[in-house]
């Protein structure tokens, strides 16, 4: 088993729109964070996981991901499966819970547009 607790997470601003509270579970196949985003992330183009998948759980609010230009409307309670290799962004106001595996990491993700 493997634990993180809530003062062992970490904070980082993605940018004026997302700030993204990541939980240290120190395993390479899995990770999961809390995506906080009050308007588009990214501010332009899109990101894409050359690796990991990304499973996005809305938690509260409602927005939008736009997956290889196809927009799909978000609310609470929306799940969302994006494959590696697939150029997505996020917009709305939403808390999101995002698990990737195998685990994400800044050196396999990239911005395209």
């Amino acid at each position: 088993m493997k634990l993180s607790l809530k003062h062992q997470s970490f904070d980082k601003k993605s940018n004026d729109a997302c700030v993204v509270t990541e939980y240290t579970l120190n395993d390479e196949m899995i990770n999961v964070a809390i995506a906080k985003v009050t308007g588009r992330y990214p501010t332009t183009g899109n990101t894409l996981n050359q690796i990991c998948k990304e499973v996005a759980y809305i938690h509260e609010g409602n927005g939008k991901v736009v997956v290889n230009n196809q927009e799909y409307r978000l609310k609470a309670g929306d799940t969302v499966l994006i494959e590696a290799g697939e150029k997505f962004h996020w917009e709305g106001n939403m808390t999101i819970f995002i698990s990737c595996t195998p685990a994400w990491t800044k050196d396999q993700n990239r911005m395209v547009e």
